[in-house]
């Protein structure tokens, strides 16, 4: 990760507890203080030898070259969708690093170069988590190892999105469990909530550039209900719109819209998706527009200004012998610049990244064009990967408007 990017830190509810310790009178204390006496005379503001104004600072962030005063850039990535093949090679390569008794991160290093070339990444936690020791569930129940997510933490991500058709596949216990790890870690997370409180708290991260907030929700919970209608946030475009507004009240310079929908294995969005984002973008309270679900890597779009990316596919999973796309993902990298103090923030640069899962041993492996791990994949198996991205990624104008392949090497040699 780079060391030089300072960690992204949620301050929304912070926010919230210092307005409501207003309202309680809670800062009193400093009412009752003697008033400061009055400031000794000084130079009369029209003066000519008073002070410039400060010339405001420049922020460049992570990625590409700022073409404004500031920027900052979000990683996106994939399902972490865990099954029982991959939990037993967390328990090999555990005998190998000895982070005992299962470690995923060997299986999420090849992510570690394309996290470090962003301000901010942000994970989608597919499942629920089981207890450190068990017993653990694969489809179509999950329960899958916490350990899964001490890994991305390692491997630099900041939050992660927990709302998905699975999230209460182990009910009320399982959902807070899950949420427990993530703080636990210093996961930022949204999508799901432990108490109707934390639920009506939007989250918002600092980078050094700006306030990102991320609004998730999920079409359904696979026919099962929550035991609190606040616990999962539901797919209501509305709704969305609605806490995106509050974002914004509530300090966010920049909001993502991350969207749970769609065909499992398809290789464009159904109409759901289609109209859910479109009706995001036109509220002019997204600044992009992003999908899991699929299982599937989906197209990008660039609505009417708004990027879209409609399916980051899997980042990783168990191999599936029927769908050749189930085993394949798509990490994107969004640069948003300001071009002056006062300035609406804007999508600059986006790139994206083709990847696969291997086995023997399984690994998550890019296959962008500078192979940044090296040829992790056979030859064949890569062209078909790539072809296949490549193909879909662009079939709804995403080349011709802007969108291009993320070379991550580049950015190494540039740091």
């Amino acid at each position: 990760m780079n060391e030089d990017r300072p960690p992204a830190s949620r301050t929304g509810k912070l926010l919230a507890v210092l307005l409501l310790a207003s309202a309680l009178g809670l800062g009193s204390c400093t009412a009752a203080q003697e008033p400061d006496p009055a400031p000794a005379a000084g130079p009369s503001s029209s003066s000519p030898s008073a002070d410039p104004s400060p010339e405001p600072s420049a922020t460049p962030g992570a990625g590409p070259e700022c073409p404004g005063l500031r920027c900052t850039s979000v990683m996106l990535a994939g399902d972490l969708l865990v099954h029982p093949q991959l939990w037993d090679q967390a328990r090999l390569d555990a005998g190998t690093t000895g982070k005992q008794p299962l470690d995923f991160e060997p299986l999420l290093e090849g992510m570690r170069p394309y996290i470090s070339g962003a301000d901010l990444a942000v994970c989608h936690m597919e499942t629920p988590v089981a207890e450190a020791d068990g017993p653990y569930a694969g489809y179509p129940m999950f329960n899958v190892p916490p350990q899964i997510l001490t890994a991305a933490a390692a491997v630099g991500y900041q939050a992660c999105t927990t709302a998905s058709n699975h999230t209460v596949d182990a009910g009320t216990e399982g959902l807070n469990r899950t949420l427990g790890v993530l703080d636990s870690l210093g996961l930022e997370h949204t999508g799901s909530y432990a108490t109707e409180a934390d639920s009506e708290i939007p989250m918002i991260l600092d980078t050094s550039g700006a306030r990102i907030s991320v609004i998730e929700a999920t079409y359904g919970l696979n026919g099962l209900e929550a035991e609190h209608p606040w616990q999962v946030d539901m797919l209501d475009a509305e709704d969305m719109i609605s806490r995106a507004q509050a974002a914004r009240e509530q300090g966010a310079d920049i909001v993502l819209g991350a969207v749970h929908a769609g065909d499992e294995y398809a290789s464009m969005p159904n109409a759901q998706q289609i109209e859910t984002a479109h009706a995001l973008a036109d509220s002019g309270q997204f600044d992009l527009i992003y999908g899991h679900h699929t299982h599937s890597v989906l197209p990008i779009e660039n609505y009417n200004g708004t990027w879209i990316v409609y399916g980051l596919g899997n980042a990783v999973t168990e191999l599936s012998p029927w769908y050749a796309v189930n085993n394949e993902g798509l990490i994107v990298r969004a640069q948003f610049a300001q071009e002056n103090d006062g300035a609406d923030w804007r999508v600059s640069d986006l790139a994206w990244a083709p990847s696969v899962i291997v086995r023997d041993p399984y690994r998550w492996c890019s296959v962008a064009a500078d192979l940044p791990q090296g040829p992790c994949a056979s030859e064949a198996q890569q062209a078909e990967v790539r072809q296949r991205t490549v193909s879909v990624v662009e079939s709804m104008g995403a080349r011709p408007a802007g969108a291009h392949e993320w070379l991550v090497s580049e950015d190494v040699s540039a740091r």
